[in-house]
């Protein structure tokens, strides 16, 4: 990410988006009381980056997105997706129909988040060779 794309991604959002809930003081997320570490945890934790990083790609069903997010269980599927939507970031939409049918969406704010997140996640992909080369090199030092 260039400094340009750090400095969209920080500035104020526009809109109904931009409203607080409440009136908070600023935002530090190396105080452990602030609100903005509770955020950045649902959104860098190990499954919601996947699950951001999947419904970036388009809107998933929970069977269709737990086959998409290798490994996740089914548990861990479903408090991800409520936390996440909690947080605003997901939508969830059930259908009255038999079978039950829920869609699974980012909002606006979801979008967001995915796309800067994405960043992480490809750069992990592309230099996942470096890292382990780093381990292979701390190992060998017998540490």
């Amino acid at each position: 990410m260039n400094s340009t794309d750090a400095r969209t991604a920080a500035e104020p959002l526009a809109g109904p988006l931009a409203t607080p809930h409440r009136a908070l003081p600023p935002a530090d997320v190396f105080d452990r009381m602030c609100p903005s570490r509770g955020v950045l945890e649902h959104v860098t934790s190990r499954w919601g980056v996947l699950v951001l990083g999947a419904l970036d790609e388009r809107g998933y069903r929970f069977s269709e997105l737990r086959r998409r997010i290798s490994g996740v269980s089914e548990k861990m599927l479903a408090q991800t997706l409520q936390t996440l939507e909690r947080d605003g970031f997901v939508l969830r939409e059930a259908h009255p129909v038999i079978p039950p049918r829920v869609d699974y969406s980012l909002t606006p704010l979801g979008r967001e988040a995915a796309r800067l997140v994405a960043g992480l996640a490809h750069w992990s992909e592309a230099r996942v060779g470096a890292v382990l080369a780093a381990r292979d090199e701390y190992d060998a030092r017998g540490r």
